[in-house]
């Protein structure tokens, strides 16, 4: 029995469907539904959790190449939810030291969410937090 780490088995099993260069979204409460891929939503109440308490528990085991984010997501939150982030994304650097970070246009950014082997929703709301993670 999974004591540590992620034990819920939706998300395990999402997860270990992932290889080379495929994408996951992670996102808040109020993301779009896209019936091509895969959903879990793990929304409990607003802020928990937070898609920064999916990528603290990602880091030790799910090797990123890239990530991409809303550039929005500079302009509409306060500098220490931006540090957070930043904090989280280095995290990945322990696995890859070459985590490449892309802000662009949160539209252009919902145009790669279908491309996606799935989505995970999540109780947070922070403005554009909403990422996505390519696997190395």
């Amino acid at each position: 029995m999974l004591q540590e780490g992620i034990l819920n088995p939706a998300v395990n099993d999402l997860l270990s469907r992932i290889r080379h260069t495929n994408t996951l979204v992670i996102a808040d409460w109020a993301f779009p539904y896209w019936k091509e891929i895969e959903i879990i939503d793990l929304s409990l109440t607003k802020g928990i959790p937070l898609i920064t308490d999916l990528l603290g528990l990602l880091k030790d085991n799910f090797k990123v190449g890239r990530i991409w984010q809303a550039e929005e997501f500079l302009a509409t939150n306060p500098e220490e939810i931006i540090a957070n982030y930043d904090a989280h994304f280095n995290s990945f650097k322990g696995l890859n030291p070459e985590v490449e970070v892309t802000r662009l246009a949160h539209n252009d950014f919902k145009k790669l969410v279908p491309k996606s082997i799935g989505l995970i929703r999540t109780g947070d709301p922070t403005a554009y937090g909403n990422v996505i993670l390519e696997s190395v």
